[in-house]
């Protein structure tokens, strides 16, 4: 691995800094110290679990129990990976460690700490079905019923079984009034209907049942559904339920559901092309600051004020104001990518119920979800939930096993430390990968696993202030103020663990976008123009076998 050396004469610009890094890189391919990530070799693990989970309903024991040495290839190949494959390119060096650490979390939560093949169900068309699987669809009616009778009250799913009961043990899947792996489409003559779909008979719907149950991260339209997404439209809740629970397309975190597919359609291209050009203005100001090419102890830019320049507590927010802006508007473009693509391009007609506008409801909640709830709502309302199931079901799963009350301080506790462990772990994974020297465990694990703390802190804080009386005598907006003043002063002190990190590891000098309006007009670094892509992206790898050979990325 590279070792950032400490500059004596730095690198003119951050581009010669990467064509440093690549030549470094090169060679160290040359002498056998790495390898490249080579598809579809290194992904081996994941197909593995993605053929098991596609083998057809059964009640057998040795299909149910092989899910467990599946899972342990699948963690053997990811762990082999991170250890021996890097990336001279930035983003894919990160997505290596960042992948595989998600693919073994994300698969964990499928395979070990569910039975997904036997537990979960999804909503799908179920017009003109009579019967399906072991019984009637009266039969299905009845499980979404119980299903939907569950206490949440903000999106009326819950992450249990749809018949309110423990699943069999070998793994089988409960069929009374489910669809029998059917997707039947509404005629134009009658309004659509909707039922339960376990996992299907028929290959060709398996397929697309298992696609869906892998790439969904938030569980929508699924029996696990997160809590932190609205519920589904009541047209499909009634048709599920006689009497469902009122069902508000904004839940009280602020994130909110579109009532159609052009609403979708037009929201996310609005936030897409936005945010193209805020990261544009971004990738450019932060190049012109060499602590963000990884260059950790290098002064402030000379081009910002002296207020600035001369202080350092300013230094550090203007750094840490930018690398949180960088990657939530990263972020938001990437989400924003799917409505347009599955909706606007493939459509219903294609993909059925996959491309309405319910099932892509916002990522990020409302802001003021810090000033409501201080650190824990910026965490957990305001802060993109997309891995938030993988992060319940250990805790879950824990807590079954334990015994403990599912509400209870200790399972929240639990809660808590095993959530921000997993990121801590997600990130820590990525930062090992990088092709520069990282601190994975010092930097984002230790900013990571510190959340808790402050959460636990504030809220102690919080609960003297009430038995004192304190909190009943402020006003709301003193109390909320209080609450962003908590969070940021904590941000502050923790948030370099990850920052310094990422500036170290060089996830900066990615470049994002093919096109630059900003540095097409004059505003980048030297030799900077409109295209901004260079090099390859991909090419052939051949290896000494076969089999080990193809695209390296």
């Amino acid at each position: 691995m590279f070792s950032s050396p400490s500059w004596s004469h730095p690198p003119a610009t951050y581009r010669a800094l990467v064509n440093l890094y690549t030549a470094q890189f090169n060679e160290s391919i040359t002498r056998g110290d790495f390898q490249p990530f080579v598809w579809p070799y290194r992904s081996f693990g994941v197909y593995l679990a993605l053929l098991y989970l596609l083998l057809p309903p059964t009640k057998s024991r040795i299909v149910f129990y092989a899910r467990y040495p599946v899972f342990a290839f699948l963690i053997f190949w990811s762990v082999k990976a991170a250890r021996e494959c890097r990336s001279s390119a930035v983003a894919v060096g990160y997505g290596i460690g960042l992948i595989d650490a998600w693919a073994g979390l994300w698969l964990a939560s499928l395979m070990v700490f569910n039975d997904a093949r036997g537990e979960f169900r999804r909503i799908e068309y179920a017009e003109g079905v009579e019967g399906g699987g072991d019984g009637d669809n009266e039969g299905g009616r009845n499980e979404g019923e119980a299903l939907m009778n569950e206490s949440h009250d903000e999106i009326g799913l819950r992450n249990r079984r749809p018949n309110g009961s423990a699943s069999k043990k070998d793994g089988s899947t409960p069929g009374s009034g489910d669809i029998n792996g059917e997707t039947l489409k509404p005629t134009a003559s009658s309004p659509p209907k909707y039922a339960w779909q376990p996992l299907p008979p028929s290959f060709p719907q398996r397929v697309n049942w298992v696609c869906d149950l892998v790439s969904n991260f938030r569980g929508l339209g699924w029996s696990h559904q997160v809590a932190s997404v609205p519920s589904p439209p009541p047209s499909i809740l009634t048709s599920l339920h006689p009497s469902p629970k009122p069902t508000p397309a904004t839940i009280p975190i602020g994130i909110s559901r579109h009532p159609t597919g052009r609403a979708a359609v037009r929201k996310n291209l609005t936030t897409l092309i936005v945010g193209y050009l805020a990261l544009d203005a971004l990738k450019t100001i932060m190049m012109a600051d060499p602590y963000f090419w990884g260059l950790i102890s290098s002064p402030p830019p000379s081009y910002l004020p002296t207020l600035i320049t001369s202080s350092n507590v300013l230094t550090r927010i203007y750094r840490l104001l930018l690398s949180l802006a960088a990657a939530y508007g990263a972020l938001q473009c990437i989400f924003a990518l799917a409505a347009p693509f599955f909706i606007g391009i493939f459509g219903p007609r294609y993909l059925g119920l996959r491309a309405e506008a319910w099932q892509y409801p916002d990522h990020y909640g409302s802001y003021s979800n810090v000033f409501r709830k201080g650190l824990a709502g910026c965490w957990g309302a305001w802060w993109h939930q997309t891995f938030r199931f993988a992060f319940e079901a250990p805790q879950k799963w824990a807590v079954r096993k334990l015994g403990w009350e599912e509400r209870g301080m200790k399972a929240k506790v639990l809660g808590l430390v095993i959530a921000f462990t997993c990121s801590g772990c997600l990130h820590a994974a990525g930062s090992y990968t990088m092709w520069t020297t990282t601190r994975p465990l010092r930097g984002p694990f230790t900013f990571f696993v510190l959340q808790p703390v402050g959460i636990m802190l504030q809220m102690g804080a919080s609960q003297v202030l009430e038995r004192v009386g304190v909190q009943k005598r402020l006003p709301g907006w003193v109390r909320g103020l209080g609450n962003f003043v908590a969070v940021h002063v904590w941000f502050y002190y923790t948030g370099p663990f990850l920052t310094d990190d990422f500036a170290r590891s060089g996830i900066w000098l990615f470049e994002p976008l093919p096109v630059s309006p900003v540095r097409g007009m004059g505003f980048g670094a030297e030799g900077e123009g409109w295209w901004c892509w260079k090099g390859k992206l991909v090419e052939w790898y051949w290896a000494e076998r076969w089999w080990q050979s193809g695209v390296a990325f």
